[in-house]
C-alpha cells in the first residue's frame, strides 16, 4: 500500500475524481490579457478610440496615403483580405512545393474520375496527365499565397511561371 491511499487494484474502491471546480474562487470578469491595471479603471469604448480612429481604420494608419497616392482601404492589412490582382507582390513563378501540391491534388482528383482536361496520348498514370496539363497551363486550381500582414494573394496555375 502507497501513501496516498492507492492499493493499486482494480477494484470498486477507487473514487478519485480529479481536481475539483471551487465556484468561490472563480472569477467571471478576470481578463488574462489585460495588463496590470489600476483598481477600478476599465478599459472600454475610451481605449478602444484610442487605437482605432474615428472611421474604423488603425490610428497608425489613419493620416498615411499608400505609396501609389491612393487612400488605405478601410482593414486593410486585416487577416483574410485578399489583395487585387494589379498590387500583387509575390512572384509570379510556381514554387517547387506549390508544384507538388497542385500535381499531387490535381492527380487525386483525375485518379478519381475527375475530367480530363487535355487530349491524351495513351497516358493512364494520373500523375502523368496532371504534370500534361500543367505544361499546357490546363489546371483549373487557384493558390492563395498569404502575406506576413494576414492578407493573401490569389494567383490561378495558368498565371504562374513553371519551369
Amino acid at each position: 500500500m502507497s501513501d496516498d491511499g492507492y492499493t493499486g487494484g482494480g477494484g470498486d474502491d477507487f473514487d478519485y475524481e480529479g481536481p475539483g471546480y471551487n465556484e468561490d474562487t472563480f472569477d467571471d470578469n478576470y481578463d488574462l490579457l489585460a495588463q496590470d491595471q489600476p483598481a477600478g479603471e476599465e478599459e472600454g469604448a475610451d481605449a478602444a478610440e484610442d487605437v482605432m480612429g474615428a472611421n474604423g481604420v488603425n490610428g497608425a494608419d489613419h493620416d498615411q496615403e499608400m505609396a501609389n497616392g491612393d487612400e488605405p482601404a478601410v482593414g486593410a492589412g486585416l487577416a483574410g483580405e485578399r489583395q487585387p490582382n494589379k498590387v500583387r507582390v509575390t512572384t509570379p513563378y510556381l514554387t517547387k512545393y506549390e508544384r507538388a501540391r497542385i500535381l499531387g491534388t490535381r492527380a487525386l482528383q483525375i485518379s478519381m474520375n475527375a475530367p480530363v482536361l487535355v487530349p491524351l496520348d495513351g497516358e493512364t498514370d494520373a500523375l502523368q496527365i496532371a504534370i500534361k496539363e500543367l505544361s499546357q497551363r490546363k489546371i483549373p486550381l487557384i493558390i492563395r499565397r498569404y502575406l506576413p500582414d494576414g492578407s493573401f494573394e490569389d494567383w490561378s496555375v495558368s498565371e504562374l511561371i513553371s519551369d
